[in-house]
């Protein structure tokens, strides 16, 4: 009983740890399609660059706050197990 619960202990831990690395690669990726679409639009658009920066910016905190929840909830779950 006590091997099963130190095994699901340490999945636990895996799984949280595994889940992090994948909330950071899904942010970067995130902030990467952000700052080509902006640039693209920008080449299009060059008279409007200012309030497309301005807005790119704001969604990048956004989800680099997304990020930081998401890392903090799975290393939560790696250090309760």
């Amino acid at each position: 009983m006590l091997g099963t619960l130190l095994q699901a202990a340490a999945l636990a831990k895996v799984g949280g740890a595994i889940g992090a690395g994948i909330v950071a690669i899904a942010a970067a990726i995130g902030i990467g399609k952000l700052a080509q679409s902006t640039m693209e639009a920008s080449a299009r658009q060059p008279e409007i660059s200012g309030g497309l920066r301005t807005t790119a910016i704001i969604i990048g905190a956004l989800i680099e706050g997304v990020c930081l929840f998401g890392v903090i909830v799975c290393l939560l779950a790696v250090l309760q197990s």
